[in-house]
């Protein structure tokens, strides 16, 4: 019997059309399910989150604002209050790790601690609000300089009353405070002199003080008295800079919260807290406030050649100095000097313990001995880091000094030395003190495999940053000193140069040197 042929199946057209729409139903009840599902979780597969340090006058309106960041956005903020000298510290130290953004008080942060060590730090940030630099008065104070009848001038105040400074290392009122003092003697007879006095006024007056600078919103929240400068103080401008460290997501989510700061919604609860808009807006009435002034505009963060140079004169006034100490002990340190039964060494190290004494316990200062091949090929060695003086006599560094001794046959090995002790003290240099290296020898030099005088010269010149002074004070002493090498080496770096070929004489010739030291420009007059 043959076999049928097959038979195809006949679907009608219907059906066909009828199954497609139940797929794409069902299909469509899945995705709203999902989104749904999605919604209710918030919307996001993952909340990218923003860790925010911020100055501790700024941290609680970012904090608030930070509870308005919609959830669907993806992300959350957290704020932590820390004062900037610790941020700037930590960053400093290891820039690796720490927030995603930082937000100072001011500008000049960014700029000390760059110079601190975290160079990838950016240089500027967006500004998300500011508060003029004011000298913040106790009434008593405030009426003695005219008010309620008018508003308090600096020159009121500082004709009046005691003043006192922050330190300006740490607090960038005290920066603004000494920009303002410079604007006030700057036509004085002779500036420089002026400016130097009116600093060593505010230097010497003890906490708490009746008058000293501060934000314009710190004073209001203090209800204290605002004392406006006349021009030139730069203000606060709370910067706000994402850090290197950030992932892309954590930089994407922090540009969006500095959106959100910026937008006019935010205006109020910064103005609430007594803050202003970046430009300088005055936000709320404070037209029956007698305590503060509308009027006056915050300016921008000063120029680094204006900071360096009122920091500089402000560490010479206060005798705060860092000091890299370069010390021989070739073998010519032993000779008995002639009518003192004592060697070169003994007679150096006892002026240099009685040259502690003129300064502050606050001033850093590190020694280094040298000679030739004094640690493995080097000619040099550290023997003291750099710590403050009250540190190095706690820990027996003046003992450690005493103990010196030269070494049996070695050396002057001088060029090698100074350049060493140079490029360590450059790489280390501190803004707000007086950063000096200082060089005791009684030879010239003696190591023919050295970078030689016109190298060193040449490296010194290099390394010159007339923001950043590093003059190199030579001391010489004994008949084998080279005066004009000393001399040279120490024109190089805008430094000085103190030589006698009488080892006796090296008390003389120290405090000669110290008085040099001490008194760097634009501090004191040449």
């Amino acid at each position: 019997m043959a076999a049928h042929p097959a038979r195809t199946r006949r679907i009608d057209a219907p059906v066909v059309v009828l199954s497609v729409l139940l797929v794409v139903a069902l299909l469509a009840w899945a995705g709203v399910d999902y989104l749904r599902d999605r919604l209710a979780a918030g919307g996001c597969d993952t909340t990218t989150p923003v860790r925010i340090t911020a100055a501790p006058d700024l941290a609680p309106v970012l904090t608030a604002l930070a509870r308005t960041v919609p959830e669907p956005d993806c992300y959350t903020v957290e704020v932590t209050a820390s004062a900037s000298s610790a941020t700037a510290a930590a960053l400093e130290a290891n820039g690796a790790n720490g927030p995603d953004v930082w937000v100072p008080e001011s500008s000049t942060w960014l700029l000390q601690a760059r110079d601190g060590g975290a160079w990838n730090l950016p240089e500027s940030g967006q500004s998300v609000a500011s508060s003029p630099v004011v000298l913040a008065l106790t009434e008593d104070v405030a009426k003695r300089a005219g008010w309620p009848g008018k508003s308090p001038s600096w020159a009121d105040v500082l004709a009046e009353s005691p003043v006192g400074l922050p330190d300006p290392r740490r607090d960038p009122a005290g920066i603004a405070a000494l920009l303002g003092l410079r604007q006030l003697t700057k036509d004085a007879p002779d500036p420089a002199a002026a400016f130097t006095e009116e600093i060593r006024k505010l230097s010497a007056v003890p906490r708490p003080f009746p008058a000293s600078p501060a934000s314009e919103q710190s004073v209001l929240a203090r209800k204290l008295v605002a004392a406006y400068p006349a021009a030139g103080v730069p203000s606060f401008d709370y910067p706000y800079v994402v850090l290197p460290r950030a992932s892309e997501a954590s930089r994407a989510a922090a540009e969006r919260f500095l959106r959100l700061l910026l937008d006019q919604t935010a205006t109020k609860a910064f103005g609430d807290a007594g803050f202003r808009t970046p430009a300088g807006q005055l936000l709320g009435d404070r037209a029956a406030d007698t305590r503060t002034n509308p009027a006056p505009r915050p300016t921008g963060p000063p120029a680094p050649e204006a900071m360096y140079g009122v920091l500089q004169a402000w560490a010479g006034a206060n005798l705060s100095a860092r000091v890299q100490v370069l010390l021989d002990v070739s073998g010519s340190m032993a000779a008995t000097v002639p009518g003192t039964g004592r060697s070169r060494m003994a007679l150096t190290i006892d002026a240099a313990t009685q040259g502690l004494g003129l300064f502050k316990p606050t001033t850093e200062l590190g020694l280094w001995l040298f000679s030739t091949r004094l640690d493995g090929a080097k000619d040099y060695q550290e023997i003291l880091p750099m710590r403050s003086i009250s540190d190095q006599l706690a820990a027996g560094g003046l003992a450690t000094l005493q103990a010196v001794k030269p070494k049996p046959g070695g050396a002057t090995g001088l060029y090698d030395s100074i350049l060493a002790a140079y490029q360590n003290a450059r790489q280390s240099w501190q803004l707000g003190r007086i950063n000096v290296v200082v060089v005791l020898t009684d030879g010239r030099n003696e190591d023919s495999d050295s970078v030689g005088l016109p190298g060193l010269l040449a490296e010194l010149s290099r390394l010159q940053d007339p923001r950043k002074p590093l003059p190199v004070i030579g001391i010489g002493i004994g008949p084998d000193i080279d005066a004009s090498e000393l001399r040279q080496v120490s024109a190089a770096t805008g430094g000085a140069s103190f030589t006698t070929p009488d080892p006796r004489k090296i008390s003389d010739v120290f405090y000669q040197a110290l008085s040099k030291l001490m008194c760097q420009p634009p501090a004191c007059k040449n």
